[in-house]
């Protein structure tokens, strides 16, 4: 495969903020605690926040994204996991599919033009064939170990966050594992923006505010 751009798809700069935060539905027990920790992730400084839920139907998936758009308003850029058709339905920003899901050709077709398309990668071979689509931004990982998803992949360390930026010159975001003591690290390697879980959980305000700081 070798590191040409060649068959990369040239598009327009993409600028995403340092720090991508994901909001996982599964720690929470309402749609008000899921919501009182979006607006303190927003409050703590966040301009892009991904909605995450493995485990609902789509009428939850919908009412939640739909209450996040109306409490969030503009504060933030949403970005609904997986399901390109309730991006659009909620009005969501964008929509990030994985290895599993849509395909980023098919999403696209579903979002539109104009709503962000990311894509989750875990290998240099998936990292290649993503940046051959109308993909915005690409998501590589798990970096570290990690307890968000319940079969992850094989971590790619740091050295894969180096491989996967020499492959591509399409926004690069890290993903799995990544805490205020590593983000650092991560940037350094290569990597436009840490997405974070677990280490937004416990004080979201200030878990921001802490990662904010690190990462200028």
């Amino acid at each position: 495969m070798g590191n040409s751009f060649r068959s990369e798809v040239v598009k327009p700069r993409f600028v995403l903020p340092r720090l991508y935060a994901i909001a996982n539905v599964s720690p929470f027990l309402s749609t008000a605690d899921l919501i009182r920790f979006a607006e303190e992730l927003v409050a703590g400084g966040i301009a892009l926040l991904q909605y995450r839920n493995k485990s609902g139907n789509s009428r939850e998936i919908l009412d939640h994204a739909i209450a996040l758009k109306q409490r969030l308003a503009d504060s933030v850029k949403l970005v609904m996991n997986d399901r390109a058709d309730l991006c659009v339905a909620a009005d969501f920003d964008g929509v990030h599919v994985g290895q599993d899901d849509l395909s980023p050709k098919g999403a696209r077709t579903v979002v539109g033009a104009q709503r962000w398309l990311g894509v989750s990668t875990h290998n240099p071979d998936q990292l290649h064939a993503a940046a051959m689509t109308s993909a915005d931004y690409l998501a590589i990982g798990p970096v570290f170990a990690t307890s968000s998803k319940e079969n992850p992949d094989p971590l790619v360390g740091l050295a894969g966050i180096r491989a996967a930026r020499a492959l591509t010159r399409r926004p690069l975001v890290a993903i799995g594992g990544i805490t205020r003591e590593n983000c650092e690290s991560v940037i350094e390697a290569g990597a436009d923006s840490v997405a974070v879980i677990s280490d937004l959980i416990d004080e979201p305000r200030k878990s921001v505010q802490d990662f904010l700081r690190r990462l200028g």
